[in-house]
């Protein structure tokens, strides 16, 4: 019964009438992923040791969000919350070894019910359903894929094999290059209608390895352990060549005049990482700073990501948003810029956030929740305005992380009411688990 009324549901959004750009061409919209990528390891938030021409440029042609967030600083639950627009608590996704259920609507069903083609390549992160079952992306509404089904396999960048489909093919290359082909091939082959691009890049998590070219650039730059495992040089060889790929993408939409018709979104599904598979070299760059943490924590340096939202001629050129955004808005925002919105029987927990991407608003005054609680973790966070309240293992600390991003100075004893209010709702959400 869930899986007819789910169809229902999405069959009923089809039909709802495009309120607000009914009269226009529906928006495409490109969503660029990175994986395990540090706030600070891009040039438009202050890198100096390598470039991102690309991303920056981007930045310049759109907005930049300051403060950008995740739904959970680790892979697939962070990609849950995206493709849903729900907290993990509400999705069912905690962990790396849960697959989203059929029942759960994602944003790609949600514009294919609108008319659009849709297109993942690049890493989607395969977990396990009850039945030990999986289901593939092309059962969760994208009619185009290709890149890594096998989450153990989306940390090669030079892969032997990768899914088309349902089926697995021998290929020859670097990661972000092979996503980036697929992604102008794509863009070229549906111009002339809507679509959603979906490009979850596996860039910069480990292995840390990139084209020989790419790393000469570096070595001898920075301070290696082993001189013949230059980790350093690789990573930043990493990004740039993720920055190289992501200006073809982009440069595909400005080529076939398809700037002002398109919603082009970067970000990245976690902090920067200092875990063993990382080599020391996020934790070398100082990926995630100014902030404290790293992927696996909920301090900022684990869930705010570096952010770009670019829609030529409705999104604000060169500005810089202090708008706290997080990844549960994106299916909302992006339904609402194709002229409907989510069904409530969907309970998105997102906003949707159009009028503060196109700059006539400061967006709601909402509470934002996180949670990490598996892997003997034990971390939960509320969020009002710039103040977030941090619960690690039972104790918790009150900052503003607009004047203290790096959560140094405990505010609760000075703002009780607040730190009271806070807890009160983060212990509130907390209690609305859906259980699986």
């Amino acid at each position: 019964m869930r899986m007819i009324s789910r169809r229902s549901m999405l069959t009923a959004l089809a039909a709802a009438p495009a309120a607000s750009m009914a009269q226009t061409r529906k928006p495409n919209f490109v969503f660029l992923f990175a994986d395990d990528m540090g706030w600070g390891d891009v040039g438009f938030n202050g890198r100096k040791e390598w470039s991102t021409p690309n991303l920056d440029k981007l930045g310049r042609e759109g907005t930049i969000f300051d403060r950008w967030y995740t739904a959970c600083p680790l892979c697939a639950p962070s990609r849950a919350a995206l493709m849903t627009g729900k907290y993990n608590i509400h999705n069912g996704v905690r962990n790396n070894s849960m697959d989203l259920p059929a029942t759960e609507v994602t944003v790609a069903e949600a514009l294919k019910a609108q008319g659009y083609r849709t297109a993942l390549f690049g890493k989607w992160h395969k977990g396990r359903m009850a039945d030990g079952g999986f289901l593939h992306p092309l059962d969760q509404g994208f009619d185009e894929t290709f890149g890594y089904l096998d989450a153990l396999h989306a940390w090669e960048h030079f892969p032997k094999k990768l899914w088309r489909g349902r089926e697995e093919q021998p290929v020859k290359g670097y990661s972000c290059d092979l996503l980036a082909d697929e992604a102008v091939r794509f863009i070229g082959e549906n111009r002339n209608n809507p679509f959603l691009l979906y490009v979850p890049f596996i860039e910069p998590h480990f292995l840390i390895e990139a084209p020989e070219e790419d790393v000469a650039r570096f070595k001898g730059k920075f301070s290696e352990k082993d001189p013949s495992k230059p980790f350093n040089a690789n990573y930043a060889a990493m990004i740039t060549r993720l920055d190289r790929a992501i200006g073809r993408i982009v440069a595909a939409i400005d080529q076939a005049g398809l700037g002002r018709d398109t919603v082009i979104v970067f970000t990245s599904d976690n902090g920067a990482t200092f875990e063993k598979g990382n080599e020391g070299a996020s934790n070398f760059h100082d990926s995630n700073r100014p902030f404290r943490g790293q992927k696996r924590s909920l301090e900022e340096g684990g869930i705010r990501e570096p952010g770009i939202v670019r829609w030529t001629g409705h999104v604000p050129a060169g500005k810089r948003s202090t708008v706290p955004m997080h990844n549960i808005d994106i299916l909302p925002t992006f339904v609402a810029a194709a002229g409907s919105k989510p069904d409530p029987a969907w309970k998105v927990d997102g906003a949707n956030m159009l009028d503060v991407w196109l700059g006539r608003s400061n967006g709601p005054e909402r509470t934002l929740f996180w949670d990490f609680r598996i892997e003997g973790v034990d971390m939960a966070a509320a969020m009002r305005g710039d103040h977030k309240l941090l619960v690690v293992g039972g104790h918790r600390s009150l900052y503003n992380v607009r004047t203290d991003p790096g959560e140094r100075r405990t505010l609760g004893p000075e703002m009780p009411d607040l730190f009271k209010q806070l807890d009160g709702e983060l212990k509130a959400w907390l209690a609305t688990e859906v259980k699986r």
